[in-house]
């Protein structure tokens, strides 16, 4: 490893123990991270100086010796523009911290705009961000949906008509600033991992909306597959001779448990056909989890999508499901639970990819 290799990934170190510990001494950060008292003290004053670490005061010892002094990371720092292009209705965006606190907010219509008119909106988005940004930008952080390469790259977004589309680079070239894209169920996954108060065993996010797609998060680190399309569980056929999906075959998941279908399902029902379709929808998305839950020895599932629809019925029946199909030593404790950060859980995924990207904190 190259000096200065070294010294990024110490520095890192240092952050990402701010980041999880919150104020703490320089002897701390030595013991957690294994580094010298020198290198730490180097790297505090580094950072001090950059304005990304500020010294709180002393902390209140409750043993003999001289107090020690506590430094942290500044929330406000700088700021980070975020992106959430997942609703088909509208894209939404705002000005976070480095805590993940919204400050600013933003949407712009899509009005039925795809292509390189679309490009223009979410450009557009950002820079009327930007506007509202009162500290330095970090950088710009992008929840896309599709398939989304490591470099920014949208593979494929059909219902935004992108194929082989550059996005990271055409968006850090027009605002010159760094820009971090991925797709928007591994955003959000991230999202809930850092924000979301997840545990530490696997996690998988569910996001349900026009589409279903899913983001895994193992030991820390999202997973993204040989395609870059790890968690692409929509079209994974649920029902054999079920209604025939966008994608040209039969009964695949999102014809049932999107938020279309499931619309579709309950309108006018009465309570107990209501709940009859939920159930059912919830059974299904519980057969398609469950053989990820066993492979991967999940803990944790999460599903994001409109709470009136997922919550309640589809949620005990989708559980319900899950360890009825896996062993018990693998399902008896699964945890099936809503988003605690709700419809800003793709916006704070985005402000993990560019604390990520620039700063190494996840």
């Amino acid at each position: 490893m190259l000096p200065e290799d070294a010294r990024r990934h110490n520095r890192a170190l240092v952050l990402q123990t701010l980041f999880d510990n919150g104020p703490s001494s320089r002897a701390d950060l030595a013991r957690e991270t294994a580094l010298t008292r020198v290198t730490v003290s180097d790297l505090v004053a580094e950072l001090m100086a950059e304005d990304l670490v500020e010294e709180l005061g002393l902390r209140e010892e409750a043993r003999v010796g001289k107090p020690a002094t506590l430094v942290g990371l500044r929330a406000d720092a700088a700021h980070i523009v975020c992106l959430d292009l997942s609703d088909e209705d509208c894209m939404k965006g705002a000005v976070l911290d480095l805590s993940g606190t919204v400050l600013a907010r933003a949407a712009l219509p899509v009005e039925g705009r795809v292509g390189e008119d679309a490009v223009g909106t979410a450009l557009a988005l950002c820079r009327t961000l930007l506007g509202s940004a009162t500290r330095p930008v970090l950088g710009v952080g992008v929840g896309s949906p599709g398939i989304v390469s490591p470099d920014g790259v949208v593979l494929l977004a059909p219902n935004l008509q992108w194929t082989d589309l550059p996005l990271r680079e055409r968006l850090s070239e027009a605002l010159s600033l760094p820009v971090h894209v991925a797709n928007d169920a591994n955003t959000a996954a991230l999202g809930e991992h850092t924000f979301g108060g997840a545990g530490r065993g696997g996690l998988m996010l569910v996001r349900i909306g026009r589409g279903v797609g899913a983001g895994l998060v193992l030991d820390g680190a999202l997973l993204g597959g040989h395609h870059h399309a790890a968690g692409e569980i929509g079209h994974v056929t649920v029902e054999e001779r079920g209604v025939v999906c966008a994608c040209g075959r039969r009964g695949c998941l999102e014809t049932v448990v999107s938020v279309p279908a499931l619309r579709s399902a309950v309108e006018g029902a009465s309570v107990r056909a209501r709940d009859a379709s939920l159930a059912s929808a919830g059974r299904r998305l519980g057969a398609a989890l469950a053989p990820v839950v066993s492979a991967l020895d999940l803990r944790e599932i999460v599903l994001s999508g409109p709470e009136g629809l997922l919550s309640g019925t589809l949620h005990d029946a989708a559980l319900a499901s899950v360890r009825k199909r896996t062993m018990p030593v693998v399902g008896s404790d699964v945890d099936l639970r809503m988003a605690k950060l709700g419809d800003d859980v793709v916006l704070a995924g985005a402000a993990v990819l560019v604390l990520s990207g620039q700063l190494g904190v996840s």
